[in-house]
Parts: C-alpha cells; structure tokens; sequence
C-alpha cells in the first residue's frame, strides 16, 4: 500500500488531537475526539450519518481537495472549522482508509441500518459490511475473499438452523424450559454466528499481518499480533451489537401494546414493532463499534521483535477496521 494513505490516517489523528485542544468556540471539534468513549460516540454518530449515503461524486471530490488543502498547508482562510469537519465526515463514511477507494454504498456503515434492518440475521450482509470495513494494508485475494464468504454464511446459517430446530424442540419441554430456550438462546447464538463472521472474513489479516505506523504515520512493518488485536476487538463490537436488539424492543412494545388505539388496531403492532427495531438498531451500531478507536494505538514491546527493531517508538497505530 502507498505509504501516503498510512500518513493521511495518522494526519486524521493528529487533527484529531488538534480538535481536542480546539478553543471552545469549535464545539464540533471539541466532540471529535476519540479518546474517550463519548467523544467516539460522538464521531461515529456522525459518520454513520444515513444521508452520506446520498453525496454526489462532486461534493466528495470537493471534500478530499479542502482535506489535502489543509493537510499541504494551503486552506483557505475562509473555510471555517465546520466545513474543515464536515468534509472529513464525508471523506471518513465513504473512502476507505487503507485503500483510498470508495466503499460499495450498502456496505459502508452509513449504511449498515437502512441497508441491514430489514435483514440483520443474515449474515451475507454482514459478511460484505465486514470486509468492506477491514483493515485493507494488505490485498486480500479473490478466492481467499470467496472461501471466507462461504465459510461465514454457512457457519452463520448453520447455527440459525440449529436455533430454529432447538426451539421447536422446545415445544415438548416444560412451559419455564421452554421460556429459558427462547429468551435466551438466541443472542448467544447470533453473537456466535457474527464472531464467525468477522474471523473468517478478516483471516487474511491473520495470516498476512497488518501494517503498523509510527506517530509521523510512517509504516514500521507488519504485525500479525496487531492483526490478532484488531480482529479481536471487531469481534466484540460485534457481540455487543445484538444486545439492545434483544433487550430493548420487547420491553418497549410490552408498554406500547398497552396502549388504547393499538389496542383497538392490532394491525399497527407489527409496523410499530419493525420502528422500534429500526431505532434500536440505529442506536445500538454507534454504542458498538465506539467501544475502541478505529485508530488503535499498542505497545511496541507487545509486537513481533523485527517491529521493536525498525522503530523507537514506544507506541505503533493500526487501522482496527469497523
């Protein structure tokens, strides 16, 4: 990978940083900042922005000129802090950041709940979400793409099927047995089809390593231990992801099915119900993946030996992936 794409990555956490140290009259800038877990919160509310999904070839064009403007020096004055952050936003929803290539529209996360509600369980979708925000330092061949594909599905669907028949099972046991089944087995069994997912979509990165960067954003070498952390850490995003999905809709629609007029009109439970979803989904995604920056940091010492002799830097960074 060129090595200007790693340095405009660690460009982004540097102004980052710039925006932590903002004055107060940048209050956007102050909310960028990723590191806390607010402050991630805050970032990825605003790049999973649905309406990302509608720029123009033009508008994103004019967007990553005022970026490299900034970045050589030569921004105009009269671009303010929000257009500075809005251009960003923009760059940050749709370009990839190992490749510098525009993500497939379904698959960015801007498009992970419009795209995805409808069909959360199936984990084709999430398979494609999941190598469309990899970590990219490294090319990923086509039938290695293709066999992590079918690897993921399958598994994924397996473990769906054997949900469905464990709960018809279900129906012969007793009444609390069969309420235990059902409540509880399948977010186990989701989050187990989506740690899968990400692993067998991701296995190149094991396998070949990631590129790790120094503070001035220069490659040091490749860490199969750094690719283990990240894929790592996805996984948990994706563990967590499910978890308001099950919770939060049913105890919401056990207050709203009490209401007088779905009371009356049985037939709007159904559309309500698919609302609620949709909100929890749209709500759960950014509290998932704020849970580590993108831009993770890890100790040298903790890497291969050949990484620790390449740099003098305490701390490398390493693009997670989403």
């Amino acid at each position: 990978m060129p090595s200007g794409l790693f340095k405009q990555l660690a460009h982004n956490v540097r102004l980052d940083w710039h925006a932590h140290r903002a004055s107060s009259s940048s209050r956007k800038a102050n909310c960028f900042t990723t590191y806390s877990f607010l402050g991630r919160l805050r970032h990825f509310v605003d790049i999973i922005d649905p309406t990302t999904l509608f720029v123009s070839e033009r508008r994103l064009t004019e967007c990553v000129k005022l970026l490299d403007d900034y970045k050589h020096g030569t921004l105009s004055p009269d671009v303010s802090d929000l257009q500075l952050w809005e251009a960003q936003k923009i760059k940050q929803a749709i370009i990839h950041p190992d490749t510098g290539e525009k993500i497939f529209m379904p698959f960015r996360m801007s498009g992970y709940v419009p795209f995805g509600t409808p069909i959360w369980l199936n984990q084709s979708h999430n398979a494609c979400v999941n190598y469309s925000n990899r970590n990219a330092t490294k090319p990923t061949p086509t039938s290695r793409f293709l066999q992590g594909y079918v690897g993921a599905v399958t598994s994924a669907v397996s473990l769906a099927v054997g949900l469905h028949l464990l709960i018809q099972k279900a129906n012969h046991m007793s009444p609390a047995t069969r309420m235990i089944i059902q409540r509880l087995i399948p977010f186990p069994a989701v989050a187990s089809a989506n740690i899968c997912n990400v692993g067998l979509m991701r296995r190149n990165e094991l396998s070949e390593g990631i590129d790790v960067l120094d503070e001035n954003g220069n490659v040091v070498g490749s860490s199969k231990i750094a690719a283990k952390h990240a894929i790592m850490e996805t996984a948990f995003t994706r563990v967590v992801l499910p978890m308001p999905i099950f919770v939060l809709p049913p105890i919401i629609m056990s207050y709203l099915e009490k209401v007088p007029l779905l009371q009356t009109n049985r037939r709007l439970l159904l559309p309500i119900h698919s609302l609620v979803c949709l909100a929890t989904f749209g709500l759960s995604l950014p509290l998932a993946i704020s849970l580590f920056p993108q831009m993770s940091q890890i100790e040298v010492s903790q890497l291969e030996p050949e990484i620790a002799m390449a740099t003098d830097s305490k701390v490398v960074i390493y693009n997670k992936g989403l």
